[in-house]
Protein backbone atom coordinates (compact mmCIF):
# COMPACT_ATOMS: atom_id res chain seq x y z
CA UNK A 1 0.00 0.00 0.00
CA UNK A 2 1.41 3.28 -1.04
CA UNK A 3 3.23 5.62 1.92
CA UNK A 4 3.20 2.42 4.31
CA UNK A 5 6.67 2.39 4.83
CA UNK A 6 6.83 3.02 8.44
CA UNK A 7 5.01 -0.87 8.71
CA UNK A 8 7.65 -1.91 6.20
CA UNK A 9 10.58 -0.15 5.92
CA UNK A 10 12.77 -3.04 7.58
CA UNK A 11 12.15 -4.55 4.59
CA UNK A 12 12.66 -1.55 1.77
CA UNK A 13 15.86 -0.18 0.93
CA UNK A 14 16.29 3.20 0.65
CA UNK A 15 16.06 3.01 -2.96
CA UNK A 16 12.54 1.49 -2.58
CA UNK A 17 11.36 4.29 -0.14
CA UNK A 18 12.56 7.16 -2.63
CA UNK A 19 11.03 5.55 -5.37
CA UNK A 20 7.63 5.73 -3.28
CA UNK A 21 8.09 9.87 -3.35
CA UNK A 22 8.96 9.43 -6.98
CA UNK A 23 12.56 10.66 -6.28
CA UNK A 24 15.64 9.43 -7.74
CA UNK A 25 18.65 8.62 -5.36
CA UNK A 26 22.59 7.72 -6.10
CA UNK A 27 23.16 5.15 -3.66
CA UNK A 28 27.00 6.25 -4.27
CA UNK A 29 25.74 9.86 -3.34
CA UNK A 30 24.47 8.66 0.30
CA UNK A 31 27.14 9.22 3.58
CA UNK A 32 27.92 7.30 5.91
CA UNK A 33 25.11 7.69 8.70
CA UNK A 34 27.91 7.00 11.25
CA UNK A 35 30.35 9.13 9.92
CA UNK A 36 30.67 13.11 10.71
CA UNK A 37 30.81 15.32 7.65
CA UNK A 38 33.18 18.80 7.50
CA UNK A 39 32.97 21.07 10.64
CA UNK A 40 30.60 18.60 12.56
CA UNK A 41 32.51 18.91 16.24
CA UNK A 42 32.98 15.42 17.58
CA UNK A 43 33.05 14.87 21.81
CA UNK A 44 34.65 12.70 23.56
CA UNK A 45 31.67 11.07 25.83
CA UNK A 46 30.61 7.55 26.67
CA UNK A 47 27.01 8.15 27.17
CA UNK A 48 26.09 6.90 23.65
CA UNK A 49 28.32 3.67 24.51
CA UNK A 50 26.33 3.04 27.67
CA UNK A 51 22.58 3.75 26.37
CA UNK A 52 23.49 1.79 23.08
CA UNK A 53 24.51 -1.26 25.20
CA UNK A 54 21.53 -0.97 27.53
CA UNK A 55 18.99 -0.43 24.65
CA UNK A 56 20.33 -3.25 21.97
CA UNK A 57 20.37 -5.58 24.95
CA UNK A 58 16.88 -5.04 25.93
CA UNK A 59 14.61 -8.18 25.50
CA UNK A 60 11.23 -7.05 26.88
CA UNK A 61 9.55 -10.32 26.21
CA UNK A 62 11.41 -12.04 28.81
CA UNK A 63 9.63 -9.50 31.84
CA UNK A 64 6.81 -11.27 33.55
CA UNK A 65 4.18 -10.16 36.20
CA UNK A 66 6.33 -10.94 38.81
CA UNK A 67 8.95 -8.32 37.25
CA UNK A 68 6.65 -5.67 37.44
CA UNK A 69 5.36 -6.23 40.74
CA UNK A 70 8.80 -6.18 42.08
CA UNK A 71 9.58 -2.71 40.21
CA UNK A 72 6.45 -1.08 41.84
CA UNK A 73 7.39 -1.97 44.94
CA UNK A 74 11.26 -0.70 45.55
CA UNK A 75 11.46 2.78 46.48
CA UNK A 76 13.56 3.56 43.52
CA UNK A 77 13.65 2.96 40.17
CA UNK A 78 16.53 0.95 38.74
CA UNK A 79 17.35 0.73 34.64
CA UNK A 80 16.75 -3.30 35.47
CA UNK A 81 13.14 -2.06 36.79
CA UNK A 82 12.07 0.71 34.01
CA UNK A 83 12.66 -1.82 31.61
CA UNK A 84 10.39 -3.79 33.18
CA UNK A 85 7.67 -1.25 33.33
CA UNK A 86 8.61 -0.60 29.75
CA UNK A 87 7.52 -4.30 29.01
CA UNK A 88 4.15 -5.84 27.39
CA UNK A 89 3.96 -7.50 31.08
CA UNK A 90 3.35 -4.44 32.32
CA UNK A 91 0.67 -3.70 30.62
CA UNK A 92 -1.84 -5.26 33.10
CA UNK A 93 -0.86 -2.85 35.67
CA UNK A 94 -1.19 0.49 34.37
CA UNK A 95 -3.24 1.82 36.62
CA UNK A 96 -0.77 0.73 39.68
CA UNK A 97 1.77 2.34 37.62
CA UNK A 98 -0.42 5.54 37.22
CA UNK A 99 -0.44 5.74 40.88
CA UNK A 100 2.95 5.55 41.37
CA UNK A 101 3.81 7.89 39.05
CA UNK A 102 1.33 10.40 40.41
CA UNK A 103 2.52 9.69 43.73
CA UNK A 104 6.30 10.79 42.14
CA UNK A 105 4.53 13.70 40.57
CA UNK A 106 3.02 15.18 43.24
CA UNK A 107 6.28 14.79 45.37
CA UNK A 108 8.39 17.02 43.39
CA UNK A 109 6.40 18.79 41.14
CA UNK A 110 3.29 19.73 43.58
CA UNK A 111 0.20 20.02 41.37
CA UNK A 112 1.89 22.75 38.85
CA UNK A 113 1.65 22.03 35.40
CA UNK A 114 3.89 24.65 32.83
CA UNK A 115 2.62 26.18 29.60
CA UNK A 116 4.61 27.10 26.51
CA UNK A 117 3.75 27.36 22.67
CA UNK A 118 5.55 27.30 20.15
CA UNK A 119 7.01 29.64 17.50
CA UNK A 120 8.02 28.00 13.94
CA UNK A 121 9.80 30.84 12.36
CA UNK A 122 10.92 29.17 9.18
CA UNK A 123 10.16 26.11 7.31
CA UNK A 124 12.82 25.61 4.70
CA UNK A 125 15.03 22.21 5.44
CA UNK A 126 17.66 20.69 3.17
CA UNK A 127 16.96 16.89 4.32
CA UNK A 128 15.12 14.31 3.05
CA UNK A 129 13.59 12.52 6.03
CA UNK A 130 11.10 10.38 4.64
CA UNK A 131 8.14 11.39 7.76
CA UNK A 132 8.31 14.41 8.00
CA UNK A 133 6.26 17.41 6.22
CA UNK A 134 9.21 19.38 6.00
CA UNK A 135 11.33 17.55 4.22
CA UNK A 136 12.99 18.91 1.28
CA UNK A 137 11.04 17.11 -0.87
CA UNK A 138 7.55 17.71 0.11
CA UNK A 139 5.96 20.76 -2.38
CA UNK A 140 4.76 22.63 0.30
CA UNK A 141 4.89 26.50 0.69
CA UNK A 142 7.96 27.67 2.25
CA UNK A 143 8.73 30.36 4.17
CA UNK A 144 11.52 32.53 6.58
CA UNK A 145 10.08 35.12 8.92
CA UNK A 146 11.95 38.51 9.05
CA UNK A 147 12.88 40.10 12.15
CA UNK A 148 9.95 42.83 11.83
CA UNK A 149 7.18 39.25 11.11
CA UNK A 150 9.09 37.60 14.37
CA UNK A 151 8.46 40.11 16.47
CA UNK A 152 4.68 40.80 14.93
CA UNK A 153 4.55 37.10 15.82
CA UNK A 154 6.13 37.01 19.54
CA UNK A 155 4.38 40.25 20.42
CA UNK A 156 0.61 38.64 19.58
CA UNK A 157 1.79 35.76 21.50
CA UNK A 158 3.13 37.16 24.34
CA UNK A 159 -0.03 39.78 24.28
CA UNK A 160 -2.33 36.25 25.26
CA UNK A 161 -0.26 36.43 28.40
CA UNK A 162 2.15 33.37 27.40
CA UNK A 163 5.52 33.99 28.92
CA UNK A 164 7.71 30.77 27.47
CA UNK A 165 8.32 30.31 23.90
CA UNK A 166 9.68 27.55 21.80
CA UNK A 167 11.67 28.49 18.58
CA UNK A 168 11.34 26.41 15.56
CA UNK A 169 13.14 26.61 12.54
CA UNK A 170 13.51 23.60 9.58
CA UNK A 171 16.70 22.09 8.92
CA UNK A 172 18.66 24.73 7.09
CA UNK A 173 22.02 26.13 7.65
CA UNK A 174 21.83 27.90 4.34
CA UNK A 175 18.15 29.46 4.67
CA UNK A 176 18.37 29.81 9.10
CA UNK A 177 21.74 29.95 9.99
CA UNK A 178 22.72 30.58 13.54
CA UNK A 179 23.11 34.59 13.48
CA UNK A 180 19.49 34.72 12.11
CA UNK A 181 17.83 32.30 14.94
CA UNK A 182 20.68 33.99 17.62
CA UNK A 183 18.70 37.41 16.49
CA UNK A 184 15.69 35.59 17.28
CA UNK A 185 16.57 34.95 20.49
CA UNK A 186 17.39 38.64 21.37
CA UNK A 187 14.03 39.55 20.01
CA UNK A 188 12.12 36.72 22.40
CA UNK A 189 14.25 37.92 25.64
CA UNK A 190 11.92 40.80 24.97
CA UNK A 191 8.68 39.33 25.36
CA UNK A 192 9.48 36.29 27.59
CA UNK A 193 11.06 34.81 30.57
CA UNK A 194 11.81 31.77 28.52
CA UNK A 195 13.35 30.69 25.50
CA UNK A 196 13.42 27.13 24.55
CA UNK A 197 14.99 26.27 21.01
CA UNK A 198 13.89 23.55 18.67
CA UNK A 199 16.92 23.68 15.34
CA UNK A 200 18.94 21.97 13.63
CA UNK A 201 22.06 20.14 15.71
CA UNK A 202 25.09 22.89 16.03
CA UNK A 203 28.91 23.14 17.56
CA UNK A 204 28.96 23.92 21.03
CA UNK A 205 30.63 27.10 20.75
CA UNK A 206 27.28 27.89 18.32
CA UNK A 207 25.38 26.97 21.50
CA UNK A 208 27.42 28.92 23.59
CA UNK A 209 26.45 32.03 21.16
CA UNK A 210 22.80 30.94 21.10
CA UNK A 211 22.96 30.65 25.07
CA UNK A 212 24.21 34.43 25.22
CA UNK A 213 21.47 35.76 22.81
CA UNK A 214 18.99 34.65 25.29
CA UNK A 215 18.46 30.68 24.68
CA UNK A 216 17.55 28.83 27.80
CA UNK A 217 17.21 25.48 26.72
CA UNK A 218 17.76 23.39 23.61
CA UNK A 219 15.30 20.16 22.48
CA UNK A 220 16.58 17.55 20.56
CA UNK A 221 14.24 14.97 19.06
CA UNK A 222 16.40 12.00 18.24
CA UNK A 223 13.78 10.67 16.25
CA UNK A 224 14.49 7.17 16.86
CA UNK A 225 17.86 5.30 18.51
CA UNK A 226 17.93 2.09 16.18
CA UNK A 227 20.94 3.39 13.57
CA UNK A 228 19.90 0.96 11.37
CA UNK A 229 16.28 2.50 11.00
CA UNK A 230 17.64 5.64 11.51
CA UNK A 231 19.63 4.96 8.29
CA UNK A 232 16.41 3.95 5.86
CA UNK A 233 14.51 7.15 6.89
CA UNK A 234 17.14 9.27 6.76
CA UNK A 235 17.85 9.63 3.31
CA UNK A 236 19.86 12.84 2.43
CA UNK A 237 21.27 15.90 4.64
CA UNK A 238 23.46 16.78 7.61
CA UNK A 239 20.22 14.69 9.84
CA UNK A 240 21.80 11.81 7.88
CA UNK A 241 24.60 11.75 10.71
CA UNK A 242 23.12 9.55 13.43
CA UNK A 243 25.95 10.10 16.36
CA UNK A 244 26.55 13.95 15.76
CA UNK A 245 22.66 14.17 16.18
CA UNK A 246 22.81 11.67 19.50
CA UNK A 247 25.55 13.98 21.13
CA UNK A 248 23.57 17.57 20.43
CA UNK A 249 22.00 17.82 24.06
CA UNK A 250 25.58 17.18 26.09
CA UNK A 251 27.27 20.22 23.23
CA UNK A 252 24.68 22.57 24.80
CA UNK A 253 25.44 21.87 28.17
CA UNK A 254 29.12 22.11 27.14
CA UNK A 255 27.96 25.35 25.77
CA UNK A 256 25.87 26.68 28.82
CA UNK A 257 22.37 25.95 28.49
CA UNK A 258 21.01 25.66 31.39
CA UNK A 259 18.41 23.01 29.87
CA UNK A 260 18.11 20.17 27.15
CA UNK A 261 14.99 17.88 26.29
CA UNK A 262 15.16 14.97 24.93
CA UNK A 263 12.77 12.63 22.68
CA UNK A 264 12.21 10.02 19.99
CA UNK A 265 9.23 10.02 17.61
CA UNK A 266 7.52 7.44 19.21
CA UNK A 267 5.97 4.97 15.81
CA UNK A 268 9.11 5.25 13.90
CA UNK A 269 10.81 1.93 15.19
CA UNK A 270 10.15 -0.19 18.40
CA UNK A 271 8.53 2.00 20.81
CA UNK A 272 10.02 0.20 23.92
CA UNK A 273 13.45 0.31 23.15
CA UNK A 274 13.33 4.03 21.72
CA UNK A 275 11.32 5.13 25.23
CA UNK A 276 14.11 3.29 27.20
CA UNK A 277 17.20 4.77 24.76
CA UNK A 278 15.41 8.26 25.58
CA UNK A 279 15.20 7.72 29.43
CA UNK A 280 18.61 6.34 29.40
CA UNK A 281 19.91 9.35 27.56
CA UNK A 282 18.93 11.30 30.29
CA UNK A 283 19.56 9.40 33.03
CA UNK A 284 23.06 9.09 31.92
CA UNK A 285 23.67 12.98 30.98
CA UNK A 286 22.19 13.69 34.39
CA UNK A 287 25.20 11.92 36.08
CA UNK A 288 27.47 14.21 34.18
CA UNK A 289 25.84 17.43 34.68
CA UNK A 290 23.62 17.26 37.94
CA UNK A 291 23.14 21.15 37.55
CA UNK A 292 20.83 21.00 34.26
CA UNK A 293 17.25 21.19 34.25
CA UNK A 294 16.35 17.85 32.14
CA UNK A 295 13.32 16.64 30.04
CA UNK A 296 11.72 14.31 28.08
CA UNK A 297 8.89 14.84 25.08
CA UNK A 298 6.68 11.70 24.13
CA UNK A 299 5.84 12.49 21.01
CA UNK A 300 4.09 10.03 18.63
CA UNK A 301 3.82 10.23 14.71
CA UNK A 302 1.30 12.42 13.14
CA UNK A 303 -0.31 12.63 9.97
CA UNK A 304 1.97 14.94 7.51
CA UNK A 305 1.27 16.94 4.39
CA UNK A 306 1.69 14.93 1.50
CA UNK A 307 0.91 11.45 3.42
CA UNK A 308 -2.04 11.30 4.78
CA UNK A 309 -1.98 7.52 5.31
CA UNK A 310 0.53 7.51 8.02
CA UNK A 311 -0.45 6.46 12.08
CA UNK A 312 1.80 5.56 14.93
CA UNK A 313 3.23 2.20 14.71
CA UNK A 314 1.49 -0.04 17.44
CA UNK A 315 1.77 3.00 20.18
CA UNK A 316 -1.63 3.44 21.00
CA UNK A 317 -2.98 5.63 23.84
CA UNK A 318 -2.67 2.89 26.28
CA UNK A 319 1.09 1.96 25.69
CA UNK A 320 1.99 5.94 25.63
CA UNK A 321 0.32 6.25 29.37
CA UNK A 322 2.29 3.36 29.95
CA UNK A 323 5.61 5.04 28.70
CA UNK A 324 5.03 8.25 30.40
CA UNK A 325 3.84 6.45 33.82
CA UNK A 326 7.64 4.55 33.27
CA UNK A 327 9.50 7.72 32.65
CA UNK A 328 7.91 9.23 35.81
CA UNK A 329 9.04 6.46 38.01
CA UNK A 330 12.21 6.03 36.88
CA UNK A 331 13.20 9.92 36.48
CA UNK A 332 11.01 11.44 39.36
CA UNK A 333 12.63 14.91 38.94
CA UNK A 334 12.53 15.19 35.05
CA UNK A 335 9.86 17.07 33.28
CA UNK A 336 7.53 15.31 31.31
CA UNK A 337 5.71 17.30 28.00
CA UNK A 338 2.86 16.08 26.43
CA UNK A 339 2.55 18.07 23.14
CA UNK A 340 -0.58 19.07 20.74
CA UNK A 341 -0.54 16.14 18.93
CA UNK A 342 -2.70 14.59 21.16
CA UNK A 343 -5.98 15.23 22.32
CA UNK A 344 -7.81 17.14 24.88
CA UNK A 345 -9.11 14.49 26.52
CA UNK A 346 -5.56 12.25 27.03
CA UNK A 347 -3.20 15.61 27.86
CA UNK A 348 -6.23 16.40 30.90
CA UNK A 349 -6.01 12.83 32.21
CA UNK A 350 -1.92 12.36 31.88
CA UNK A 351 -1.29 16.14 33.46
CA UNK A 352 -3.08 14.68 36.75
CA UNK A 353 -0.41 11.50 36.73
CA UNK A 354 2.86 12.00 35.39
CA UNK A 355 3.03 15.07 32.71
CA UNK A 356 4.49 18.42 34.07
CA UNK A 357 4.48 20.54 30.58
CA UNK A 358 1.78 20.77 28.02
CA UNK A 359 1.99 23.48 24.85
CA UNK A 360 -1.44 25.82 24.18
CA UNK A 361 -2.36 27.85 21.26
CA UNK A 362 -0.50 25.89 18.87
CA UNK A 363 0.41 26.82 15.57
CA UNK A 364 3.24 24.72 13.26
CA UNK A 365 3.07 26.71 10.21
CA UNK A 366 4.75 29.84 9.66
CA UNK A 367 3.59 33.46 10.04
CA UNK A 368 -0.10 32.44 11.42
CA UNK A 369 -0.41 33.22 15.09
CA UNK A 370 -2.29 36.81 14.24
CA UNK A 371 -5.06 34.90 12.22
CA UNK A 372 -5.32 31.69 14.98
CA UNK A 373 -5.37 34.11 17.89
CA UNK A 374 -7.87 36.63 16.21
CA UNK A 375 -9.47 34.27 14.20
CA UNK A 376 -9.38 37.24 10.99
CA UNK A 377 -8.03 36.46 7.63
CA UNK A 378 -4.46 37.51 7.21
CA UNK A 379 -3.26 39.36 4.02
CA UNK A 380 0.06 38.05 4.31
CA UNK A 381 1.64 34.79 2.95
CA UNK A 382 2.12 31.76 5.42
CA UNK A 383 4.43 28.80 5.46
CA UNK A 384 2.29 24.94 5.74
CA UNK A 385 2.57 23.23 9.11
CA UNK A 386 5.26 20.40 10.26
CA UNK A 387 1.95 17.80 10.86
CA UNK A 388 -1.15 17.86 12.14
CA UNK A 389 -1.77 18.61 15.72
CA UNK A 390 -5.15 17.32 18.20
CA UNK A 391 -5.73 19.75 20.54
CA UNK A 392 -5.79 23.42 19.57
CA UNK A 393 -6.93 24.82 22.51
CA UNK A 394 -6.38 28.75 23.26
CA UNK A 395 -3.87 29.59 26.02
CA UNK A 396 -7.17 31.20 28.08
CA UNK A 397 -8.95 27.77 27.48
CA UNK A 398 -6.18 25.48 27.97
CA UNK A 399 -5.27 27.49 31.77
CA UNK A 400 -9.13 27.64 32.56
CA UNK A 401 -9.06 23.54 31.99
CA UNK A 402 -6.15 22.59 33.70
CA UNK A 403 -7.84 24.63 36.86
CA UNK A 404 -10.68 23.00 36.24
CA UNK A 405 -8.55 19.50 36.86
CA UNK A 406 -7.78 20.75 40.38
CA UNK A 407 -4.31 21.78 39.20
CA UNK A 408 -2.26 24.86 39.31
CA UNK A 409 -1.19 26.83 35.69
CA UNK A 410 2.36 28.08 35.80
CA UNK A 411 3.69 30.08 32.93
CA UNK A 412 6.97 30.68 34.30
CA UNK A 413 8.57 30.36 38.02
CA UNK A 414 12.22 31.29 36.82
CA UNK A 415 14.20 35.03 37.99
CA UNK A 416 16.75 35.99 36.84
CA UNK A 417 19.10 37.22 39.00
Amino acid sequence: MENQFFVDSEHLSPEVLAKKHRIEIDPSSRKNHMEYLPGMEKIESDVCKNVMEQMNSFDYSKYTAKDVKTALEHDTCSIEDFKALLSPAAEPFLEQMAQRARLETSKHFGNTVYLFTPLYIANYCENYCVYCGFNCYNHINRMKLSMEQIEKEMKVIADSGMEEILILTGESRAHSDIDYIGEACKLARKYFRMVGLEIYPVNTDEYKYLHECGADYVTVFQETYDAEKYEQLHLLGHKRVWPYRFDAQERALMGGMRGVAFSALLGLSDFRKDALASALHVYYLQRKYPHAEMSLSCPRLRPIINNDKINPLDVHEKQLCQIICAYRIFLPFVGITVSSRESAEFRNGIVKIAATKVSAGVSTGIGDHESKYSGKESDEVQGDEQFEIDDNRSLDKMYKDIEDEGLQPVLNDYLYV
